[in-house]
């Protein structure tokens, strides 16, 4: 009995301890808490999807989930090989170049209108807050923060660890000028050291004019958020971007909805639509795009050109990890669209004089 209590007591300080790390960041309070509940999306303790969305689809059960992932072999779950990539040169490149690097998973640079754009960097070699676990894939861990330039708006699609990453944006501190989050992200900024009159927090169908003449709208996305024993107490959201010449959607993590269509009615034809495609689950497809879901949802927007991403870094879901591209391209034979397959770091030209001109390899297949 006594062997029983010091192992319970022990646990429960580790899990004590675990839960006041710095790295899980801080749940929202005050004032920051008030407008949240004034969002005509937060409800009874949590934000709220459009549709109402269970984390896991019907017929699916968490024990089925868990043995697939975390105890059933996966074949080609790791690749083989190093991943391939490019260093693009990010502090020397033309500021008046539109143009966007990948870095793999969800995390990329964009420049736009002389801008300097950075969404969702994870520079740590990890998914985790665990250390040594999800870690990333040998070849994609190319670019550190030292690599960047001065950026000047920082956005966050939302705070799972894939998205938000604690090591990367404290050495991100002193190189960020704005962030732009949902409600309630900020309150994980300036727990990790910005400002508050750095953050800029939105909640759904709100706008904002940056610099060069973008305008941002935060849209919906089909997801939820949460770290620790938090859930759903931040908001989630995409973003569409627009310039005279330009529109870029920043699809987040999302699983298919109505918000794609609608956003396609207010803004589109959308040039380049960046879309969750990776670390899916047949389970998870109310939150996570399955490959035929991206081609509906480019349909919806009126998207010309996809962009597709959250693969190809950490092994998320118990897929290959070369299925999305793959299975993606097989699928957009019949629907032809441009996809945007860069390697990681290679750069992707942007503009409407640039758009169809430049050529993409099937680098995934190349790769055991």
């Amino acid at each position: 009995m006594g062997v029983a209590i010091l192992l319970f007591a022990g646990l429960a300080l580790a899990t004590v301890l675990f839960l006041r790390q710095e790295k899980l960041g801080a749940s929202p309070r005050g004032e920051r808490l008030e407008r949240i509940r004034r969002s005509p999306h937060y409800r009874d303790g949590k934000f709220r999807n459009l549709t109402e969305t269970p984390l896991l689809s019907e017929g699916h059960g968490w024990l089925d989930v868990l043995y697939r992932n975390y105890v059933a072999t996966i074949p080609h779950h790791h690749p083989t090989d190093t991943i391939p990539s490019v260093k693009t040169d990010l502090r020397n490149l033309p500021t008046d170049a539109d143009a966007l690097v990948w870095f793999g998973h969800s995390s990329y640079f964009l420049q736009l209108a002389g801008q300097r754009i950075l969404v969702d960097p994870v520079f740590s070699g990890q998914a985790s807050p665990l250390p040594g676990t999800l870690k990333a894939f040998p070849g994609t861990d190319v670019y550190k923060v030292a690599d960047l330039p001065t950026i000047d708006y920082l956005f966050i699609s939302h705070d799972h660890y894939d998205h938000l990453d604690y090591e990367t944006i404290v050495a991100l501190r002193d190189k960020v000028g704005t962030v732009i989050c949902g409600l309630g992200v900020g309150s994980h900024f300036e727990r990790w050291g910005y400002a508050p009159d750095r953050i800029v927090e939105k909640d759904w169908y709100e706008a904002l004019s940056l610099e060069g003449g973008i305008q941002v709208y935060v849209e919906p996305a089909r997801h939820f958020s949460g770290r620790g024993l938090s859930s759903a107490n931040t908001l989630w959201a995409s973003y569409v971007l627009q310039t005279p010449t330009y529109t870029v959607y920043l699809g987040g993590d999302s699983g298919y909805d109505r918000h794609y269509a609608d956003i396609g009615r207010k803004y589109g034809p959308i040039d380049l639509a960046i879309l969750d495609n990776g670390q899916y689950d047949e389970a998870w497809r109310e939150v996570h795009n399955l490959p035929e879901d991206v081609l509906l949802a480019a349909r919806d927007l009126r998207a010309t050109s996809i962009l597709p991403v959250h693969s190809s870094k950490f092994p998320l879901a118990a897929h290959p990890w070369d299925e999305p591209l793959r299975k993606l391209t097989e699928l957009n034979e019949a629907s032809n669209f441009r996809l945007v397959t860069p390697l990681i770091g290679e750069r992707v030209d942007l503009g409407p004089d640039s758009d169809g001109g430049q050529a993409f390899s099937r680098w995934w297949e190349r790769v055991r």
